[in-house]
């Protein structure tokens, strides 16, 4: 039969001819070359070919043995670097409200609560023996009290005792502090019910609002003790029972997640108080209310009762952290389960502000970098170097097909809470001066505009017009983002899939820059600057979209672009002094409540001039969304809202990225929280080999 084989195949040189009638002798062997490190064998197969049997010999190479993996190790098992552009702002925790000041203060000072390891809504006690609850006890059953047990043997890094009253100082000052730019607004509302992020709002119907001199001078002796001990009334402490009780105003559902946060960290009142803080009196209060970061006794100091201590901080250059030999944790106590306990087994932490991307990227290439921040449009350049990826979720990772053994792991799909957007100032502010360098001429005059250049909202519509919001997303996010229609983000409560979005269209941004300003601005143009913090390049990509755009509809339609430190550019987006800021928020809170608040009436609205007549009717809104109880009325009050936000275009909205985290491949117990600011050092360990053993 034409082309039928019958194979048998033994290991070895075997003779078989006994075992074949009428075989031929084997054919010699061809000589085959064959690496010295390969083992050989031999094997005889029987051919039969047109019904004659063949013998032949087939050399096979066996498959070599797979090659031992790369493991990575760092020379230094007991110091941690990280790399970033972006530096603190304050230590105080009643003060601090940016990302770069919270990341330190989490790993110096402590709350009452924290987050439970990738849970952002579920917590852990820390200087709380328990986090309370409706059900197990230390919540009302109206929800509307909140009592916890404070941990006893605790002391802060200056070897003083850690006590309720301690914890009821840090809340009384925080309130009484109220300072405009800090974060005690989320707290303001739930304890006293006020909702204009002052504690001074029933004082001359709140005329004094971040004005300590006025407050001062305006305010009487009654009416100024009268808010402090509302302030007290509503926050007890028990040094006896060793208790510290919250007495809120109406049910509040989000206040463990808000007392889980930095601001929730508990000063040491003694230390305070001798450096410079509020003595704790209610006939003194107010002289140090709204103190502003660059006046406050803490800013530049800190004592907390956690796993490190402040080595030192250089402004611009670097902090620099130490484990806290004597911390309170004991080891086989573990912060939650499987987390770390004892002492912070990375002795040093080194944070470096390194602004520029390559530098950045060399020192990580180096070796010299355990963290780095990547931009999204720097993240290709990164990937090279890539050998495996992890998934935030199961923690498994897969080696790099193309390189296994690179030195980086990356973390990516990161769902981000937080987005970057684009903030137009209605009326912008002078500066000490009397002037305003980001308004040029401060005229109509071609070389400038006037300070409420964008209360026309044909100049906004029109700004919103000429971005080009796909060139951003591909360019500045690396192709890793998605747009968002209003304040509110995608798959949050309250976000409308349906919603309007402005739709880049360079014609439709003439036409309305046209209108503006009775039609003068295409002969006369206009010239202003947008501000991004330096070495944030997603956000400088926005500032070059913006300019590119707007000189192709007109010439005469400039946009400067200017790159500030981010201490610089948040002291005057505080004051109010830029016209185009481009900044973000980071969630507080995961609730719509602490997207609409900020963007509508709150932190966003004050620093963009936003009138009193549109406030108000945000506030509206803000106000029934918030007290809703049903899901589905919390978020057809939200479409409202968000409708209001695309009527007015306040801000041009731009999109929600999705992150990624690097670093060397010998860190161990990376973990991603979307709302916690930054990293929790305490967390991590760097993996020496035999020097770590």
């Amino acid at each position: 039969m034409l082309n039928h084989k019958r194979v048998a195949v033994t290991l070895g040189l075997i003779v078989i001819a006994s075992l074949m009638l009428g075989a031929c002798a084997p054919a010699t062997p061809v000589a085959t070359s064959i690496p010295p490190t390969a083992q050989v064998i031999i094997q005889t197969q029987i051919v039969e070919v047109e019904g004659t049997p063949q013998v032949q010999e087939v050399v096979v190479t066996a498959t070599p043995a797979p090659v031992e993996a790369v493991t990575h190790y760092t020379d230094d098992p007991t110091t941690f670097t990280e790399l970033l552009f972006g530096d603190i702002d304050t230590m105080d925790p009643n003060l601090a409200y940016d990302t770069a000041s919270g990341q330190l203060i989490q790993n110096i000072m402590e709350p009452l609560i924290f987050y439970n390891h990738t849970d952002a809504v579920n917590y852990v006690p820390v200087l709380a023996t328990e986090v309370p609850s409706v059900v197990n006890g230390g919540i009302s059953a109206d929800g509307k009290v909140y009592t916890f047990n404070i941990r006893s043997g605790v002391t802060f890094h200056n070897g003083n005792d850690l006590t309720a009253s301690d914890a009821a100082y840090t809340f009384w000052r925080g309130l009484l502090q109220s300072d405009p730019n800090g974060p005690q607004w989320l707290l303001l509302e739930p304890i006293l019910g006020y909702h204009s992020g002052d504690v001074t709002e029933e004082i001359g119907e709140g005329a004094f609002a971040g004005d300590r001199e006025a407050l001062v001078a305006g305010a009487t002796p009654e009416e100024l003790a009268a808010v402090c001990e509302k302030v007290k009334a509503a926050i007890v402490a028990d040094d006896a029972a060793g208790t510290l009780t919250f007495n809120l105003v109406v049910p509040w559902g989000p206040f463990l997640a808000t007392l889980a946060q930095t601001w929730g960290s508990i000063i040491d009142e003694q230390w305070a108080v001798e450096n410079g803080a509020w003595d704790g009196d209610c006939a003194t209060w107010q002289n140090w209310y709204a103190p502003g970061s660059e006046n406050d006794e803490l800013s530049d100091i800190i004592n907390g009762t956690g796993p490190y201590v402040l080595d030192h901080w250089t402004p611009g250059e670097e902090y620099v952290l130490t484990a806290n030999p004597n911390y309170w944790r004991a080891e086989g106590d573990p912060i939650w389960e499987g987390g770390p306990s004892g002492i912070a087994r990375t002795q040093t932490v080194i944070v470096k502000q390194v602004a520029e991307w390559g530098t950045r990227f060399a020192a990580a290439q180096a070796g010299d970098a355990d963290f780095f921040s990547v931009n999204p449009g720097d993240r290709p350049q990164a990937d090279e170097f890539v050998g495996e990826t992890c998934d935030f979720r199961t923690n498994a990772c897969t080696p790099d097909a193309d390189h296994p053994d690179a030195a980086l792991r990356k973390w990516g799909g990161l769902p981000a809470t937080n987005r970057t957007d684009l903030f137009m100032n209605f009326n912008v502010a002078a500066d000490d001066s009397g002037s305003n360098p980001y308004i040029g001429s401060g005229a109509l005059d071609g070389n400038g505009v006037p300070a409420d250049f964008f209360s026309d909202i044909h100049v906004r519509k029109a700004f919103a017009q000429c971005f080009d919001y796909d060139t951003y997303i591909a360019d500045g996010l690396n192709g890793e983002g998605i747009r968002n229609n209003g304040p509110i983000i995608l798959d949050m409560l309250g976000y409308n899939p349906d919603g309007p979005m402005y739709q880049y269209d360079l014609d439709a941004c003439g036409a309305e820059l046209a209108q503006a300003w009775g039609g003068v601005l295409p002969d006369k143009g206009f010239r202003l600057q947008a501000t991004f913090n330096t070495g944030n390049t997603a956000r400088q990509t926005v500032a070059a979209i913006l300019q590119n755009n707007l000189a192709a509809v007109n010439a005469k339609y400039r946009v400067e672009i200017v790159g500030l430190p981010w201490p610089t550019l948040l002291a005057a987006f505080r004051a109010r002094q830029l016209p185009l800021a481009i900044s973000g928020w980071a969630e507080d809170i995961h609730d719509p409540h602490n997207w609409v608040q900020p963007f509508t009436v709150g932190t966003f609205a004050g620093r963009q001039n936003l009138p009193d007549d549109l406030k108000a009717q945000f506030q509206t809104l803000v106000d029934e969304g918030v007290a809703a109880v049903e899901p589905a009325d919390r978020a057809a009050i939200y479409y409202q809202l968000q409708q209001l936000y695309y009527d007015e275009v306040p801000t041009i909205t731009l999109a929600q990225a999705t992150g990624a985290h690097y670093e060397q491949r010998w860190v161990e117990n990376y973990f991603y929280n979307p709302i916690m600011f930054g990293y929790y050092y305490y967390a991590f360990a760097l993996d020496g080999g035999s020097a770590s053993n």
